[in-house]
């Protein structure tokens, strides 16, 4: 009985502070979410790719004894 109400106490101040969180609607969200996108494309390696110095999956040097 007492897990019980502990767990519902739980449940209560996590729905408390749930309640207080700055809502917005989704398509102000989208909104948001494309304009920073766009704005930042060009450091995103996915679309521009990565140069030669700082490509992480550029092959290694191959071994120089065979």
């Amino acid at each position: 009985m007492a897990a019980n109400l502990q767990q519902q106490r739980s449940i209560n101040l996590q729905l408390r502070r749930e309640v207080k969180m700055e809502r917005m609607p989704v398509s102000v969200a989208c909104s948001l979410m494309m304009k920073y996108m766009l704005e930042h494309e060009e450091e995103d390696c996915l679309l521009s790719g990565f140069t030669q110095k700082v490509n992480p999956f550029r092959e290694k040097s191959s071994c120089s004894i065979l």
